[in-house]
C-alpha cells in the first residue's frame, strides 16, 4: 500500500515538471493542416454564365399575374357633415377598394384634407376622379399618380415580449370574464428565467425598432407598445418581422401624401438669361 503512494506521488511531481509539455508534444504530434491552394487565395473570376445563373437565383420572384397600379387622390373639400360618405359612395359605387383613406382638417377653419389610396385602371380612375370633383363641396380632387411625393403613415402596434408560447394566453386574458390560467401556456419557466426572456425579447425589439427609425413608447409585465412613422412598405415588413414575437394589436392610421417641391438652381437661372442675352443681333443695335 505505501509503494503505491510512492508511485503516484512520483507520478504527480513527473506531470507538474516543466518537461512535461515536451513530454506531451512527442507523444501527441501536432496535425499539420494543408497549405492553402491558390484557388482558395487567388479565386478565379466567375464566368459569364455563372454570374448571370448567381444574379438570376438571388433575385426575389416577381409578382404573378396582373397588379393593378395604384392611385393617390388629395381630395380638398368642404368641412362640413357628409362629405366623407358621399365620396366613399361615389367609389364605392364604381366597385373601388379602398386601400387607405384619411380625413383631417387642415390650417385652414373651413377647409379640410382628404388622402385616398385606391387600385385600378388608369381610365376607370380619371373618370371616378372626375365625378368625385363635381360634387358641391369638393374643391379640388388632386391625382398624384407618378409624382414625386412624400408617403407616411403611422403605425401602433403591441407586442408580446413573453415569447409566441404565451400569446394565445395573453390575448384571451384581455377579454373580459376570463382568467388567466396557468395549463394555457405550453411549459413553466422559473421566476428568474421567465424575467431573463422577457428582457431579452425587449431588447430585441427594441433594435429592430430602432432600425426602422421607431421607438418603444410603452412597457408593460407582459408586453411592449412600438411607435413607428414610415412608408407603406416599411411598415409591412416590420409587421412581418415583428410577427415571430407575437402581435397582439396594431393600429395603422392609413397614408397621408404630400408631393416634393423641386429644387431650383440660380445658376442655372443665370445660363439661361446669358443664352437669352447672346441671342441678341448685333445690327439691330443704335450706332455707339
Amino acid at each position: 500500500m505505501m509503494s503505491r503512494s510512492r508511485s503516484l506521488a512520483q507520478f504527480a511531481r513527473q506531470s507538474s515538471s516543466s518537461t512535461s509539455a515536451i513530454s506531451y508534444k512527442r507523444t501527441h504530434p501536432h496535425k499539420r493542416h494543408p497549405a492553402l491552394s491558390s484557388e482558395y487565395l487567388y479565386p478565379a473570376a466567375p464566368s459569364a454564365e455563372e454570374a448571370v445563373s448567381n444574379i438570376l437565383y438571388n433575385t426575389p420572384p416577381g409578382g404573378r399575374g396582373y397588379v393593378q397600379q395604384r392611385h393617390i387622390f388629395n381630395c380638398l373639400v368642404q368641412n362640413e357633415p357628409g362629405v366623407l360618405s358621399r365620396v366613399s359612395g361615389i367609389l364605392a359605387g364604381r366597385g373601388f377598394n379602398i386601400d387607405s383613406l384619411v380625413v383631417a382638417k387642415t390650417e385652414v377653419a373651413d377647409l379640410s384634407r382628404m388622402t385616398i389610396v385606391l387600385r385600378g385602371d388608369p381610365e376607370t380612375i380619371e373618370q371616378a376622379r372626375r365625378q368625385v370633383e363635381d360634387l358641391v363641396p369638393v374643391w379640388a380632387v388632386l391625382d398624384y399618380t407618378g409624382f414625386k411625393v412624400i408617403q407616411r403613415e403611422l403605425l401602433l402596434i403591441k407586442i408580446s415580449i413573453l415569447g409566441p408560447e404565451h400569446v394565445r394566453a395573453q390575448i384571451k386574458s384581455r377579454a373580459p370574464g376570463w382568467q388567466i390560467i396557468q395549463d394555457e401556456t405550453e411549459e413553466e419557466l422559473s421566476p428568474s428565467n421567465a424575467l431573463r426572456q422577457t428582457h431579452a425579447h425587449l431588447k430585441s425589439l427594441t433594435e429592430l425598432a430602432h432600425l426602422f427609425q421607431g421607438k418603444v413608447v410603452d412597457v408593460s409585465s407582459d408586453c411592449a407598445v412600438v411607435e413607428l412613422s414610415a412608408k407603406p412598405d416599411r411598415i409591412d415588413a416590420f409587421i412581418k418581422l415583428v410577427k415571430p414575437f407575437g402581435i397582439l394589436e396594431a393600429a395603422r392610421s392609413g397614408m397621408m401624401a404630400m408631393p416634393r417641391s423641386p429644387i431650383y438652381d440660380m445658376h442655372d437661372h443665370e445660363e439661361l438669361v446669358e443664352d437669352v442675352g447672346s441671342s441678341v443681333d448685333a445690327t439691330m443695335l443704335p450706332p455707339g
